[in-house]
């Protein structure tokens, strides 16, 4: 029975994350929860955002299903994290979401975000199905920013040979196990000559031991025009940091929007699944979220724990509701709940 670390998170979050746990609960998998709260419950309850049972949990279990997470925009807001290393010392490190402190703290370097068309989810395009890995342990995303005067603000891009080899030999093995045969990666190059050109030049060197998977390059702002015109000409992308969190969005929106994309994160001991959307507060608690996106994540999930099975009875029970159109949330054209939704996926695995 393996255990699962489950981070409700805010806004939404707790709704479509129990949606996707009954799920899977239904299933036939066999999990067990362990639920440790993170973001503005955790700072209610412990006086911190992030405590250190949410690391303690994952410690254990190795796998982690988060919902969003709510970030303030602007401002100095820094999420503090406070751990003993192997020596018992004690090591205090600062970020600037809840998201990027766990991705860093649990050293998840590389972030996969599939977007895929599913039938009965209204789309602008058919035949998408794309697979975004995105680097997620530097970039921009370090979050190394300072003040220079009253009206300059600074902030430092660090691209490495290491962690960029290490996300491409991650995508190239995942690729290959999929079956999956080109991909493009992402950069500026032309302009980002010294930081993007290492990342390109290094993915590209590092794609030489993968002979039967196609490798080519796009200038990131090229490629974001060309998914719009023709995404169903794209595999599979490789991205830095920032530029991956912005095109992983810019890919939901060609299959039915945040919504309908689930994401999970890799590291060498842990894995964590976290959907692409936010918190929604406008929403939270009123029923109206699509848990579509979590269950999904959740699907990617029990994949990674060779719960195959299982994850396809979801899929399929899935699949069907959305084809049916009738227990589907707003967003996706119907008029039930979050609630319903999931009981109607639930009732199609009996």
């Amino acid at each position: 029975m393996q255990r699962i670390t489950v981070i409700p998170g805010d806004g939404i979050g707790p709704e479509v994350t129990r949606g996707a746990c009954d799920v899977v609960a239904a299933s036939g998998a066999a999990v067990r929860f362990h639920e440790v709260p993170a973001g503005q419950r955790a700072e209610r309850e412990h006086g911190t955002p992030l405590p250190g049972a949410v690391f303690e949990s994952v410690s254990e279990t190795k796998i982690a299903l988060k919902g969003p997470t709510q970030t303030p925009f602007g401002g100095d807001y820094r999420i503090h994290v406070e751990r003993r290393d192997a020596a018992g010392k004690t090591r205090r490190s600062s970020y600037p979401s809840i998201a990027i402190a766990l991705r860093r703290e649990l050293e998840l370097y590389v972030a996969v975000r599939p977007s895929k068309n599913y039938p009965g989810v209204p789309s602008h395009f058919e035949n998408v199905d794309l697979l975004i890995f995105r680097e997620n342990s530097e970039d921009l995303y370090i979050g190394m920013e300072r003040m220079i005067d009253e009206g300059t603000a600074e902030a430092i891009k660090i691209i490495s040979l290491r962690a960029t080899e290490r996300v491409t030999r991650f995508a190239l093995e995942y690729m290959r196990k999929l079956k999956r045969r080109r991909l493009t990666i992402g950069h500026k190059a032309n302009v980002m000559k010294l930081t993007d050109g290492l990342f390109l030049k290094t993915a590209q060197e590092t794609a030489r031991a993968f002979p039967d998977i196609a490798v080519e390059q796009r200038v990131v702002d090229a490629l974001c025009m060309e998914l719009v015109m023709r995404p169903g000409e794209y595999d599979a992308l490789l991205l830095p940091n920032l530029y991956g969190d912005i095109v992983s969005d810019l890919a939901a929106g060609l299959v039915g929007g945040l919504g309908v994309a689930p994401g999970a994160n890799f590291g060498p001991d842990c894995a964590m699944f976290e959907a692409v959307h936010g918190t929604a507060p406008d929403i939270a608690g009123k029923d109206l979220a699509n848990p579509m996106a979590m269950i999904l994540t959740a699907v990617m999930m029990l994949r990674y724990m060779n719960e195959g099975q299982a994850a396809d009875r979801i899929e399929r029970a899935l699949a069907a509701v959305l084809r049916e159109g009738r227990a589907v949330t707003r967003d996706l054209g119907g008029e039930a709940g979050t609630r319903a939704m999931t009981d109607a996926i639930i009732e199609q695995m009996r």
